[in-house]
């Protein structure tokens, strides 16, 4: 659960005769993640695509552009089909032609379409201006300018420019000027001072109204045909889907198998392909290859390795047996058989053994990694993998995710009916969003709510509202958020719980450190991870202990006591004065430790790192409070409360107080009269919902923005680093068809 699945890497060696039939056993298993082939190793060649790859690369490619041009999705509900090599060499040339056809007609039609539109754009401006088009060009002896403008500055303009005879006509903004000039350009140099935008004049000739009529006309008809012709693309989309759709599958299916020999090494006679696979799954890989090759391949397990941070075997485990060994293939051991099948193996094996019996890998590739987290813990490897996917030797942190996360938001939220509302938003993207991104997210807001419900049920609220604790605890639930003046020591205690909580979770953090660093060996790790858990727990130490208490908060050795002033009656009055100094001791050995380590710059980290991001989770208790005082102001606007004994009581449940002093706000739901009090429900429902819509809204923003960043930032920023390669191995899950 904390480590991926433990992969092994295996090599299958063979005689090429018998490479077809192994790579289809590999690719139906869906198993092994192949390397691929850096050629680096004397002798060896990648090998060549089978016969084939290009044609079938090249069907994919048509089929993809059709299913783009169509605008076919993955989201096909048919039945699953049966694509020969006949239906694509007949029937998918006949779809492509009908497909060509139909689009370009679309595309004409949309060209001229676009043409069109800026044509009656165009003349909708002439017709403001009321001269026939053929007036406005022409001419020989005059020079004419048509545009938008102020005609009353053209005229200043020309006047002032020296051309003798013009003429400018204008209705509102459109100018059409008219002038006599001697030489070509004398009138647009003339204009250049003015408000003036000139605007070309369409083809055509007579009354402009009449033109953009013809135009409205044919764009109408444009529109018509267009129509048509979309609707026969979106019938031919619906018959096809299902074939192109299969098709494409087929086709991916058959450039994978015929690509995959460029990821080997080959030589004359014999190949190697190496990958990476489950361990518990080699024994599956070997019965199905050796019995789809009739035994004439070698199955190796070559090594089951950690690796460092540069993707280089840190740690190689021995196997077993005579399968395959941790570092050498073994290949001098066996003895050379007449046949093809094994002397191209035992080939293979010597020339990829060098003198010293070392084994050369094919590739450099690190293990895949493969979290191996329960089914309900896996909706938070969605939030592991917005930083990156744990690599193979790292700890993988999703379970602590699960564990920290929904408690930290339903804390800060602690609502039943915000919490069922969370929940059920959760439900609903799990159940109907195809995205597996979404539907992660839909398991996470489902655990969340499900927090969120129970510090709801234990602080006793529903929408705010304290009805719930009267219900379920007779008025006296076990917790209190703290907001009301007379739970005021819950506050304070949250806010000093919420310390000890970012201890616990940064310590949790640096332990994961240790583990990562293990490959260093444990000196270096603990050198490395543990300084800081021990400034860590040493200053905080310190904090609680009752040495030097004087500038620390009275309430920090009360909330936790015994008596009147505490929240919790746990008679915790501080740590002693001893224990104060332990930390210290703590502190100084640590900080020794860490300037070992990671030398001056520890100095500076110490501080925020060891202080200032533990007091970063007293955001807990800050947003706990925010909402809670939030949800608060809502109710008290809708249904009016009066403070009693320190406490709030709402006038709706509780009915109108005697001493009209204690009066906050008598609320909207209990005004005096008819009329007021229509008005006052209509708006206090109004305000009721939008009210607690925005609460529900910024508890995301808030709770879940604040609770992530504590994991980003604080937690993961202190071990984890990611990276690691996913896991695609060599096979494809079907959808659209079956095996022929």
């Amino acid at each position: 659960m904390l480590r991926p699945e433990r992969m092994s890497r295996v090599s299958v060696t063979g005689s090429k005769r018998v490479m077809d039939d192994v790579i289809e056993a590999v690719h139906d298993l869906d198993l092994l993640h192949l390397s691929d082939y850096t050629n680096e190793i004397e002798g060896f060649e990648p090998g060549d695509p089978l016969e084939g790859a290009d044609e079938y690369s090249e069907k994919l490619v048509t089929v993809r552009a059709l299913k783009s041009t169509l605008g076919i999705e993955e989201d096909y509900e048919g039945p699953t089909h049966v694509v020969t090599d006949e239906d694509l060499e007949d029937e998918l040339e006949d779809v492509r032609q009908e497909v060509n056809a139909l689009d370009d007609r679309r595309e004409e039609l949309r060209s001229e379409l676009r043409s069109v539109e800026d044509d009656i754009e165009q003349l909708e401006f002439f017709v403001r201006l009321g001269i026939d088009l053929d007036l406005l060009r022409g001419y020989d002896t005059l020079e004419v300018a048509v545009g938008e403008g102020n005609a009353g500055e053209v005229r200043a303009e020309l006047e002032e420019s020296g051309i003798e005879t013009f003429e400018v006509t204008a209705e509102g903004d459109a100018v059409a000027v008219f002038a006599h000039v001697d030489d070509t350009g004398v009138l647009e140099d003339a204009l250049v001072g003015a408000t003036f935008s000139e605007v070309s004049v369409p083809e055509g000739s007579g009354d402009p109204a009449e033109y953009l009529k013809d135009r409205r006309h044919r764009k109408q008809q444009l529109e018509s045909k267009l129509s048509t012709v979309e609707d026969e693309l979106e019938d031919l989309r619906l018959e096809v889907s299902g074939f192109l759709l299969a098709a494409e599958e087929k086709l991916t299916i058959a450039v994978q198998k015929r690509e995959a020999p460029l990821s080997f090494a080959t030589t004359d006679n014999a190949f190697v392909a190496e990958g990476w696979i489950p361990t518990d799954e080699i024994d599956t890989l070997r019965e199905s290859v050796e019995t789809a090759a009739d035994g004439t391949v070698e199955i190796e397990e070559l090594e089951q390795a950690d690796y460092d941070e540069n993707g280089h075997p840190e740690h190689t485990e021995d196997v077993e047996d005579g399968s395959g060994g941790g570092s050498q293939t073994g290949a001098s051991s066996r003895e050379p058989d007449r046949t093809d099948g094994p002397v191209a193996r035992e080939q293979a094996d010597d020339e990829r053994t060098a003198a010293d019996g070392g084994y050369v890998p094919l590739g450099k590739d690190s293990p895949p990694t493969v979290q191996d987290n329960p089914q309900g813990v896996r909706p938070f490897e969605a939030l592991v993998e917005v930083i990156n996917r744990p690599k193979y030797t790292e700890l993988d942190p999703t379970v602590i995710l699960f564990l920290t996360f929904p408690t930290f938001f339903g804390f800060m939220i602690g609502d039943l009916g915000y919490g069922l509302l969370y929940m059920g938003m959760g439900y609903w993207l799990m159940r109907n969003v195809d995205s597996d991104v979404l539907a992660s997210l839909g398991g996470i807001a489902l655990w969340a709510g499900g927090f969120t419900a129970l510090f709801g049920i234990l602080y006793g609220e529903f929408f705010g509202l304290h009805q719930l604790g009267e219900i379920v605890w007779n008025g006296d639930p076990p917790i209190h958020k703290g907001l009301q003046p007379h739970y005021i020591a819950y506050a304070q205690a949250w806010l000093l719980l919420s310390i000890v909580v970012g201890v616990a979770h940064l310590v949790v953090g640096r332990v994961f450190d240790f583990f990562n660093n293990l490959h260093h060996g444990v000196r270096e790790a603990f050198v490395e991870s543990g300084s800081w858990v021990l400034m860590t727990v040493g200053i905080w130490l310190w904090v609680f202990s009752t040495h030097i208490s004087g500038p620390k908060p009275d309430f920090m050795f009360e909330v936790f006591n015994t008596g009147s002033e505490a929240a919790f009656a746990l008679g915790f009055a501080g740590f002693s004065e001893t224990v104060g100094f332990i930390g210290l001791g703590m502190l100084a050995v640590g900080f020794v430790l860490g300037i070992v380590a990671e030398g001056g710059i520890v100095v500076i980290e110490s501080i925020t790192q060891v202080f200032g991001h533990v007091i970063s989770y007293t955001r807990l208790a800050a947003v706990l409070l925010a909402k809670a005082g939030m949800a608060l102001a809502v109710n008290l606007l809708v249904f009016g409360a009066y403070k009693h004994d320190g406490e709030f009581h709402f006038i709706f449940f509780q009915g109108m107080p005697e001493e009209s002093d204690w009066i906050i706000f008598s609320g909207l739901v209990n005004a005096d009269g008819a009329a007021a009090l229509i008005l006052g429900v209509l708006a206090g429902i109004v305000i009721l919902l939008l009210g607690h819509l925005l609460v529900l809204l910024l508890g995301v923003t808030s709770a879940g923005l604040q609770a992530v960043r504590l994991e980003y930032v604080e937690f993961f920023g202190k071990f984890y680093e990611g990276g690691g390669a996913v896991y695609n191995p060599f096979g494809y899950e079907r959808s659209y068809t079956v095996e022929e």
